[in-house]
């Protein structure tokens, strides 16, 4: 195989957990950054993962509380909810020449402020798309018969590191345009986030008792997408709900259930500070935003 990368991930959760499993079984150093009690986990146990599309497998990787080593690619995986304190884990410093930033959270924001944290030849924003759970320290739940990750960015500077994550077997697209990489999950991700969460139900009862709401809520979404210089299809996103296991839930349902702080900013926010500056009316948004909102308040 190349040459192993090695490889930090901040907040081993639901998706930095399963990435770093995938990275692991291929043969990388994988560094998972945590706080203290994960760590040990992790160093201990390692990460355990069931999943359908990857089978079950316990994964070897290190653990730490703060990197303290260069590292050739740095997966930031946490929530909007506690980015601040976790990049305080990650010294811009530390990360070494080569190193590679690519954030893989929920929303269109957050790229501006990791590149004035780390610099703009470092990041490489991201997107994935899977549903994936940590139930337990160490313990991750792979729910979705897909992980697809797209990267914004030249597809030359890009090649290698899209190597390794295909090679992991993760599905991996290269677009140069960042508002179409960013846009282009987001118009998938803030209908379903804002409607599981509303209603506290699955994609499966929500595309079904809920479709006329769903596919208005879809048309927003793409609208403000359009006006920021993304292509959106409405179709195509309908589609992809109706391909979605009956029982998916949104991360921020699950937040929600849990009784966790919602990234209700970065998505609902997000969507509505761009519609606002673009002047693009999302009624619909509108109203689910403050009504999960005052839900959660």
């Amino acid at each position: 195989m190349p040459t192993p990368w090695t490889v930090a991930v901040l907040g081993p959760g639901g998706i930095g957990g399963l990435l770093a499993a995938l990275l692991s079984r291929a043969g990388h150093r994988v560094i998972c950054v945590a706080g203290q009690d994960t760590a040990s986990t992790l160093s201990r146990d390692g990460i355990r993962l069931r999943s359908g599309q990857f089978g079950d497998l316990t994964a070897t990787v290190e653990a730490a509380t703060e990197l303290r080593e260069p590292v050739d690619l740095c997966l930031v995986a946490v929530k909007h909810t506690t980015l601040g304190p976790a990049l305080d884990r990650v010294p811009p410093g530390v990360l070494g020449d080569r190193a590679l930033v690519v954030p893989l959270l929920n929303g269109v924001e957050h790229a501006d402020a990791l590149r004035e944290r780390y610099g703009s030849d470092r990041v490489v924003p991201g997107v994935i798309r899977a549903e994936s759970t940590r139930v337990a320290p160490g313990v991750i739940e792979h729910g979705t018969p897909f992980t697809e990750i797209d990267l914004a960015g030249p597809a030359e500077r890009l090649a290698g590191l899209a190597g390794v994550l295909r090679a992991a077997g993760v599905s991996v697209r290269v677009r140069e345009e960042e508002a179409a990489a960013l846009w282009g999950k987001f118009v998938l991700l803030a209908p379903f986030a804002l409607l599981t969460t509303r209603y506290g139900l699955p994609v499966g009862d929500v595309r079904t008792g809920h479709r006329d709401e769903l596919a208005a809520l879809v048309e927003e979404a793409a609208a403000v997408s359009r006006a920021c210089g993304a292509p959106a299809d409405p179709a195509a996103v309908m589609a992809r709900y109706d391909a979605f296991p009956y029982g998916t839930k949104s991360s921020m349902q699950r937040d929600a259930e849990a009784g966790r702080p919602l990234e209700l900013d970065a998505i609902g926010g997000a969507l509505l500070r761009a519609a606002e500056r673009h002047a693009v009316p999302v009624p619909v948004a509108t109203r689910l935003v403050a009504e999960v909102a005052a839900a959660a308040a």
